[in-house]
């Protein structure tokens, strides 16, 4: 046997978001081989649930292409929960659902049907135990955190016989995946039970261990979206085996744009590469428009930290899109502004930028007169100042009306006879036959009844069957009418579908290793363990001591609310492995909430602690600010944890220890 024909066929799949119906079928017929899509209740975007019914049709819709729908049930929760979490659990398996993902292991303890589970990321999967123990105890897939390096990820994906998602587009989560409860010391939302408040989009001031303000105002934990377009290759070498498109709260446009542009992108390497690679799914997406991800949503591009931590991944004016760069101002006018010849404006577009005060500010295009642009209003545009377009009126229009279409290509075979004809219809992977018999003479116009027969029979309409042959088997052409024609085909393309559905291969859940045991002994409250089923899932895998989920906590002071790789010190050019003199402590404060900044340099990690509020802030408010009790938990054995008093920071100082040489550097 050859080198090339042992290596082992890897499935490579495209998966995209879907907040509803509309949503994922222009996301399927854009040519994704798999969706993800919430679940009516317990689903990490809360706002993003699907009903039932659309389930059904978009599993009904997917699975005749090959595709998968996963729905997603990856909140946690509370003891009163349980039941409900279990009857939809049953409910997705019955309406198609090919996996769920899932961050509660409750989902391990409850009575299931066997179906395929999702090990989400804010499981928070960043080590190679973890992933090995999680495809021991039941999952078949891994979700991985966000800001790990290619390298990483080959580790992991080397650590079991499990299978690798990754995201490679949309927005990036600062916080390790599973481990941020920001939103908690703002308020009773939780990003781990489906209503984050997206804290790290917020606005804050950076201080001094005096509260002296070194920046103000700025969004210093908000980062730009990913795009991995360029390290797919790699990210295949590493053992990815599915590549997501964040997004299920964004509209149908971006997602038809983003799916048809990595569709592209992943076509171009399967076709290289036939001996080792495949698609998860069949169908030709035909689209008629050129994809272009910078024309979506987008804060930025950034491939975060694939190829190693490195600053120039925020985005600190403002969270919000700001599109594709189209230069700076040559020239300003009282009521219009000159570009680069090279830049195309129209009317419609949507441009933005950032004032000479650092706030961000936006106009609409009236007109355009070769470099001359005339907005609707003139207001902190300036010469010099660069310029971004987050819409152009012209491609979003071109994406909304294109007509979308995937097929399956078919081969007809024909086979017409003195009293029979036959029709036979392939996909290449399964046939099927039908007759009728009847009197059929010799056609007197032989050519024009061939040409008939091969015209009617590639009549396939709006079903997703396209006839690219028609063989036909017979000595004799005989003259068949169109009636019996168009007949033998509907009834080959509706037996075909049919078989299609029936046939779809549904894998079922891993067998539960009840002897493997946890990574660790001791799970901290940031494991989040609030009800009874994960807890007795962690102890019969040898937990000893669970501590009380963060979920359950009313008082967050003092505890780690954000651990990240992301450095605000690495991001503002103040390294300390690089500019070791600067030091001293930084907080961040958003109103009346402060939080402390602590960096471990060792491993390039920084971690927010919540200090409470601010010295001098009203009573009134830090009441409102401690977040409402956590629901249920009840019968969950967990170690109690004395909550800690409120902690001001110190007063020392923010000094630079070096001597004068380090300022040279």
């Amino acid at each position: 046997m050859s080198e090339m024909s042992s290596r082992k066929l890897r499935t490579i799949e495209l998966l995209a978001p879907a907040k509803n119906y509309e949503q994922g079928r222009a996301a399927i017929l854009c040519g994704a081989d798999a969706l993800y899509v919430g679940a009516p209740r317990f689903g990490a975007r809360s706002a993003a649930g699907v009903p039932e019914e659309e389930i059904v049709r978009l599993c009904d819709l997917a699975h005749r292409f090959g595709a998968k729908v996963y729905v997603a049930m990856n909140t946690l929760l509370y003891e009163q929960e349980l039941a409900d979490a279990e009857r939809i659990a049953c409910r997705m398996w019955n309406a198609g659902a090919d996996a769920l993902i899932v961050q509660d292991m409750a989902f391990l303890r409850m009575e299931l049907p066997p179906v395929e589970l999702h090990a989400s990321t804010q499981v928070c999967n960043t080590d190679p135990q973890r992933v090995r123990f999680l495809s021991e105890a039941g999952f078949t897939r891994v979700i991985l955190e966000r800001a790990l390096s290619l390298e990483e990820i080959g580790r992991l994906s080397r650590a079991a016989d499990v299978e690798i998602e990754t995201f490679v587009h949309g927005a990036i989560c600062v916080s390790y995946s599973g481990r941020c409860y920001m939103s908690r010391t703002m308020g009773p939302r939780s990003g781990n039970r489906g209503d984050c408040s997206q804290s790290c989009r917020l606005p804050y001031d950076l201080l001094d261990e005096r509260m002296r303000p070194l920046e103000r105002n700025r969004h210093l934990l908000s980062l730009q979206d990913m795009n991995a377009t360029g390290q797919i290759e790699e990210l295949i070498g590493a053992g990815v085996t599915s590549f997501k498109i964040e997004g299920r709260l964004k509209d149908e446009n971006y997602v038809r744009n983003v799916v048809g542009w990595y569709r592209r992108k992943l076509d171009g390497i399967l076709a290289a590469r036939r001996d080792d690679l495949r698609r998860a799914s069949e169908g030709i997406s035909t689209l008629e428009f050129e994809p272009n991800p910078a024309k979506s949503f987008s804060r930025g591009a950034t491939a975060y930290f694939l190829g190693g931590v490195h600053g120039g991944v925020a985005s600190f004016d403002t969270p919000k899109a700001f599109g594709e760069p189209l230069g700076k101002v040559i020239d300003v006018r009282r009521n219009s502004f000159r570009l680069p010849s090279r830049t195309a404006l129209s009317a419609g577009d949507g441009i933005c930028f950032v004032t000479v005060s650092g706030a961000p500010g936006g106009t609409n295009i009236n007109r355009t007169d070769g470099e001359w642009v005339w907005p609707n209003r003139m207001d902190g545009i300036v010469p010099g100042m660069e310029l971004y377009r987050n819409y152009d009126h012209l491609f979003v229009s071109a994406v909304g009306r294109s007509r979308l279409r995937r097929t399956i290509p078919v081969t007809a075979s024909v086979r017409v006879g003195p009293s029979e004809a036959e029709l036979a219809l392939s996909d290449g992977r399964m046939q099927v036959t039908v007759a009728r018999h009847g009197e059929f003479a010799p056609a007197r116009q032989p050519d024009q009844a061939l040409q008939a027969l091969r015209t009617q029979l590639a009549k396939t309409g709006d079903t997703i069957y396209d006839v690219v042959s028609v063989e036909v088997d017979q000595d004799t052409v005989r003259f068949v009418p169109i009636s019996l024609l168009n007949e033998l085909r509907r009834e080959a393309v509706a037996r075909l579908d049919g078989m299609r559905l029936q046939t779809f291969p549904r894998r079922e859940r891993r067998s539960e290793h009840r002897e493997v045991r946890f990574p660790a002994e001791v799970l901290t409250g940031e494991e989040n363990v609030v009800n009874s089923l994960a807890e007795r899932f962690y102890r019969e895998h040898g937990v000893t001591r669970i501590e009380p989920g963060y979920d359950l906590r009313r008082d967050f002071r003092d505890l780690s609310v954000m651990r990240m790789r992301y450095c605000l010190r690495r991001e503002m050019g103040t390294c300390l492995k690089e500019h070791p003199a600067y030091k001293g402590k930084l907080y961040l404060r958003h109103e009346q909430h402060l939080y402390e900044l602590q960096f471990d340099c060792a491993r390039c990690m920084m971690t927010v602690v919540y200090r409470g509020i601010s010295p001098g802030s009203d009573p009134v408010a830090e009441k409102a600010a401690t977040p409402v009790a956590g629901h249920g938990g009840a019968g969950v054995r967990i170690v109690p944890v004395a909550p800690s008093a409120v902690q001001v920071p110190g007063t020392r100082r923010m000094r630079r220890t070096g001597k004068k040489k380090d300022k040279k550097r």
